[in-house]
């Protein structure tokens, strides 16, 4: 069966091991000096260790692979202890993962074992903060004497706006300063047009939902080769997930052989800049 699944570049691995502990299911392990995959079976594809790898030799993949299997992960899981059972019904649930969470705490009874109970007020590291579910409306404050804001000017100078979408070719692309942003960020940043999309080009995905991300790399590099593009500004949420963005424009800048000036931003899930 075709699903998503972590890819390790070992060309880049330097065999650190940061991105372990954030793999609770132990599809990782440290190998002749470098991380391994050691089974389709344990890996969920959810990509909770890609942020923590600080030379980006880790993405996720769609390919074929074994069906994940809750049953043989819990195996390797419980030889880690509470907290790490802890860790990882935690990791299924901020997923959404409520079958495979079901399946674990299946194992757990068959097996007498302790149903370890999530810290609700103390987040675990493996917790994925883009998926964990938040009311922000509480933070909002509100003036009723305060006039409407003026109608404000969209900025927007492309369509499509999406990557997927997108001609490498198209005429607008050639000497443009270049937006490349996740998608929740035009939601979250208030001023998203005024700050980032003035007399710029604006392409959008989203790093963790949409599949054949190499095949968005190769898009960019085409892009970065052959338009002479003159600036590229990253936007993308705080959250682990969305660290993808960097590391597909950095790879596919790689493969393009260009150098173009590249800015980060990072917007946080209450709408600042980090």
């Amino acid at each position: 069966m075709k699903r998503k699944i972590i890819k390790i570049d070992e060309e880049k691995c330097t065999g650190c091991g940061a991105c372990i502990p954030d793999c609770p299911e132990g599809a990782l392990q440290l190998i002749d000096g470098k991380v391994r995959l050691v089974s389709d079976l344990f890996c969920d594809g959810l990509g909770a260790c890609i942020k923590t790898c600080p030379v980006n030799a880790m993405t996720v993949e769609e390919r074929e692979a074994e069906p994940y299997d809750e049953f043989k992960v819990m195996e390797n899981v419980v030889k880690g202890g509470k907290n790490v059972i802890k860790a990882h019904l935690k990791h299924l649930k901020d997923h959404g993962e409520e079958k495979f969470h079901d399946q674990a705490v299946e194992f757990l009874k068959q097996n007498n074992m302790e149903i370890p109970q999530p810290d609700e007020d103390k987040p675990l590291p493996c917790g994925c903060p883009g998926t964990m579910q938040k009311d922000l409306r509480t933070n909002k404050t509100r003036n009723s004497s305060e006039k409407a804001p003026a109608s404000l000017q969209s900025e927007l100078n492309n369509w499509p706006v999406q990557l997927k979408l997108m001609n490498p070719n198209a005429t607008y692309l050639k000497n443009a300063d270049i937006v490349i942003a996740a998608d929740c960020t035009a939601f979250a940043y208030p001023n998203f047009h005024g700050k980032f999309l003035k007399d710029k080009v604006l392409i959008m995905f989203c790093p963790k939902l949409d599949s054949d991300l190499d095949i968005y790399i190769d898009k960019l590099a085409n892009i970065f080769k052959t338009r002479d593009i003159n600036s590229v500004s990253i936007v993308h949420m705080e959250v682990p997930c969305c660290g993808g963005v960097e590391m597909i424009v950095k790879e596919a800048m790689l493969q393009s052989g260009k150098t173009i000036i590249l800015k980060d931003y990072t917007v946080s899930i209450t709408g600042e800049l980090v």
